[in-house]
């Protein structure tokens, strides 16, 4: 037997004497679902997209990720906002599907510090998922089954639609809901199959190319569990925690042509950022009026375009070629 399938076998054995997880409340960066092994990487929220297929759907992120151990935690996202939130931007016209964005987390962790092959783990006992969020495009939630299980249903796993809202809303899904869309052509499993050999819950935004929009997932626990949606910290932060649309900004207009930003319709000093999908700032200036900005030094790709000033709270997405 293959030495890593004996160990994850192991390691689920071992948890699924566990039962159910602690309601998340966006307070830390871990779910506690109390299926982890000695690893100790349960629950740790990872976001993934259709980069391996050559998609280009990112999430651009209120703050910058990373903390002092890892670059790509998103620690200081749920600091921000209370939960996990974002900007959507999907695109993927060479792709043979509708691309997508996932934000989740593993069940039961890794097989050690050392070797990141991720665990099975039985969550029957939790009878199911509830989970509070915002979203304004449809999501669904997913049972990841761990990468030889999901090729071997050629990736028709279980899912829930979830319905978009964007003043927020509850869904509590028992495991019988969650069931295969039906055009895959592999293995055939249920949702509580799947919830006995559990590797990942994901929360997975997938719709039509050039589509963006934003979301926040504010709690998540077990069937039953009481998830709610709660308040979002003050402005600047908006009702799902990405990059505020025109607010206070009629007649502002934003216009990229070759390598150059043109402003028209801002009245008094304002600062403009232009900011990539990973959320860091790649240009910074001033403007007032008719002005412009200089983005000969920035890279081709997708950018958010802020400007902020005593009059004006403008964001626009741009493409620069």
């Amino acid at each position: 037997m293959n030495k890593k399938i004996l160990y994850s076998t192991v390691f689920a054995m071992a948890a699924s004497a566990a039962f159910g997880f602690e309601l998340w409340n966006g307070t830390t960066e871990q779910v506690k679902t109390e299926l982890g092994n000695e690893s100790e990487t349960e629950g740790y929220w990872f976001d993934y997209n259709d980069s391996a297929d050559d998609g280009l759907s990112s999430v651009q992120w209120p703050v910058a990720k990373g903390n002092g151990y890892d670059d790509n935690s998103l620690q200081p996202v749920i600091e921000y906002c209370s939960g996990v939130c974002g900007h959507v931007v999907l695109s993927g016209a060479a792709l043979s599907y509708d691309p997508f964005i996932g934000i989740g987390f593993n069940v039961v962790g890794q097989v050690s510090k050392t070797d990141k092959t991720t665990v099975p783990g039985d969550a029957t006992a939790w009878g199911g998922i509830c989970i509070a969020y915002l979203s304004t495009l449809a999501p669904v939630l997913e049972l990841g089954l761990g990468d030889e299980k999901d090729q071997a249903l050629k990736y028709d796993n279980p899912i829930s639609k979830l319905v978009k809202s964007s003043e927020g809303t509850v869904k509590d899904i028992p495991w019988a809901d969650f069931a295969q869309a039906g055009w895959g052509t592999g293995d055939k499993i249920t949702g509580p199959e799947a919830a006995a050999i559990l590797v990942s819950v994901k929360f997975k935004i997938q719709a039509k190319d050039g589509l963006d929009g934003d979301f926040n997932i504010m709690e998540i626990g077990p069937y039953g569990s009481g998830c709610n949606t709660h308040a979002v910290p003050p402005p600047p932060y908006d009702a799902v925690g990405a990059i505020k649309g025109v607010r206070a900004a009629a007649g502002v207009k934003a216009l990229v042509s070759g390598r150059t930003l043109s402003f028209s319709g801002i009245s008094s000093d304002a600062t403009v950022e232009v900011i990539n999908l990973q959320g860091r700032v790649v240009k910074k200036g001033s403007v007032k009026g008719a002005a412009s900005l200089d983005l000969s030094s920035v890279d081709a790709g997708v950018y958010m375009v802020r400007v902020s000033g005593k009059s004006v709270d403008f964001s626009n997405k741009i493409v620069l070629k």
